[in-house]
């Protein structure tokens, strides 16, 4: 399997993802499952596929990480839709992964079979893949955040807090397994759990700030609008986590985590 098969499969899971979402506005619930599920099947394979072809996870460029993000977002999409039927969640996935997919394929980037040392760590798969999926899930927290702010605005509903409250949580917890996850690969592979890289210093920033939506959201006299603006803002520093860093004047050449823009 070769980077240039991405095609056949990443239209044929789109175009099942949109019949997925098609079919969760006309309330067909079965049918959206099914389209849905069957696409990300369709695309996992590609990710398997991959996985053997390399001899390694394909988790080392951004095209690769793009590519796993790719896939959890209509997964985290289809959890939402199951639990509370947000009709507009699996549009918002599949869009969303649309754009993903069209960067991998109008910006390819090489995926060769080489590992650095540093990568070569059973800690790294569970690490990023941890951390995609609680991309996925934030980023369906901060569409709802928009959603509430600028669309239903005064009159978003309790019910609506609690769904987001719970995308938060969910996502945080995630993102703290894979930062735990990234501590023990670090300590393997430089013999340290944490030594604020540029990186690790936004992954710090990144959590806390969704710590701090946690704990307003407890708070008996908090400001909706506010916890609103605070989702979004995480959502800001969690993309500087991801990429924004690589284009930091502090990260090159000194940031172990560089090598995920090569």
């Amino acid at each position: 399997m070769t980077w240039e098969s991405f095609i056949y499969f990443a239209l044929p899971s789109v175009l099942l993802w949109a019949v997925g979402a098609w079919a969760a506005w006309r309330s067909k619930h079965t049918v959206a499952y099914g389209a849905t599920a069957a696409g990300l099947l369709v695309f996992f394979c590609f990710i398997v596929s991959m996985w053997v072809s390399l001899e390694r996870p394909p988790l080392r460029t951004m095209g690769e990480t793009r590519l796993w993000y790719s896939f959890f977002l209509p997964l985290a999409g289809l959890l939402v839709y199951g639990r509370w039927r947000y009709k507009w969640i699996l549009s918002f996935s599949t869009v969303l992964a649309l754009v993903f997919i069209c960067v991998n394929l109008f910006k390819p980037e090489i995926h060769s079979k080489t590992l650095m040392p540093a990568l070569q760590s059973p800690w790294f798969a569970p690490h990023v893949i941890v951390y995609m999926f609680a991309y996925a899930v934030l980023g369906a927290a901060t569409v709802m955040a928009l959603y509430l702010l600028f669309v239903k605005r005064r009159s978003a509903s309790a019910e609506e807090f609690e769904i987001m409250d719970n995308l938060v949580c969910v996502g945080l917890a995630f993102m703290t397994f894979g930062m735990l996850f990234g501590a023990l690969w670090a300590k393997e592979a430089w013999g340290h759990y944490w030594s604020w890289d540029p990186k690790e210093t936004w992954a710090a920033i990144t959590w806390f700030s969704y710590l701090v939506y946690i704990h307003y959201r407890q708070l008996p006299a908090q400001r909706p609008r506010l916890a609103l603006w605070v989702v979004i803002v995480s959502f800001v520093l969690l993309q500087m986590c991801w990429w924004g860093i690589n284009y930091l004047p502090s990260a090159q050449g000194t940031s172990v985590h560089t090598y995920s823009s090569e």
